[in-house]
């Protein structure tokens, strides 16, 4: 394989497959308010990130309980890892976040501790309960939603921060060190090959543990899905997010765990692309196209 595959990296860690238990904790963000009824990011919907398969569960014990269940029933699964998806998981007070964590983990014999959440959501004392998780699980996962370098398309998108909120929080985390995953979206409104590379080369200089790449989707109770109709805004095709992803690994560092490269927002929610290939169809082009090119992960990186 020519870049550092996220799975295979968690067979070879922990002896074989291992499963995420995605949880809604109840989170909401600081764009929609304390209910989560709130305009957001114009990229988002009011699902957010929460997992389909969670269907009206709001419980977490029950969510993780379920998750649990239907993975061993399902794949014979032994090992897992919790990963608390749903919104900004980190938007409240650190010592309910320490309870909150606590009480998931106390429900299962997980490998690691997975928390998704934005740069502007984290500060010295939620950082130490992070940190504090790391005697109970091997390893600490932060995942910070950033999209984009670029401070006009980050106002665009009404993200709510900048890119020195990422940095602010990109150091305190590896500080303690945790791990830290990068989100990122290819063919936000604005942004072409320059600001793409633009994006990664930033990210590369930080040396990110891991990162998520999504192609641009548009769900449609997004914000965006408006100006998509007005005819505001275009979205790439997949041979351009593939082009987008094989110059993206060029440029990464090698070391660079790739968790994601493409979005899978379910059908039901999601507007366009409409035709955008499924995830496995994706990789093999992927891997097709690396081949054909006799390029790799980390080839153009300058360290």
């Amino acid at each position: 394989m020519r870049y550092n595959s996220y799975s295979r990296y968690l067979k070879e860690k922990y002896g074989g497959k291992t499963y995420r238990i995605g949880v809604d904790a109840g989170f909401s963000c600081p764009n929609r308010g304390p209910n989560r009824n709130q305009r957001g990011c114009s990229f988002c919907d009011v699902d957010g990130s929460r997992s389909p398969y969670l269907g009206s569960l709001t419980d977490i014990g029950e969510q993780i309980r379920r998750g649990l269940e239907f993975l061993r029933t399902r794949y014979g699964a032994n090992r897992f890892i919790l990963y608390f998806q749903a919104y900004t998981n980190t938007f409240a007070k650190a010592e309910q976040l320490h309870t909150l964590y606590s009480y998931g983990l106390s429900l299962g014999e997980f490998k690691e501790l997975i928390v998704s959440t934005r740069p502007d959501c984290v500060d010295a004392d939620i950082a130490d309960v992070l940190a504090s998780f790391r005697t109970r699980v091997e390893d600490v996962w932060v995942e910070l939603g950033l999209q984009s370098s670029n401070e006009e398309t980050l106002q665009r998108i009404q993200r709510g921060h900048g890119k020195g909120a990422f940095e602010k929080a990109f150091h305190l985390l590896k500080s303690r060190n945790l791990k830290v995953a990068v989100h990122l979206i290819f063919g936000l409104p604005g942004e072409g090959w320059e600001e793409i590379l633009q994006t990664i080369r930033y990210v590369a200089a930080f040396r990110p543990d891991g990162i998520k790449i999504h192609n641009l989707h548009i769900p449609y109770n997004a914000p965006m899905f408006q100006e998509f109709l007005l005819g505001e805004l275009s979205i790439p095709c997949a041979e351009r997010h593939l082009e987008y992803v094989v110059r993206a690994l060029e440029l990464l560092p090698p070391d660079t765990l790739i968790m994601r490269l493409t979005c899978d927002t379910p059908k039901e929610r999601l507007a366009f692309p409409r035709s955008f290939p499924d995830k496995a169809n994706f990789l093999a082009r992927l891997a097709q196209r690396l081949e054909e090119q006799d390029t790799y992960q980390g080839r153009l990186f300058n360290s």
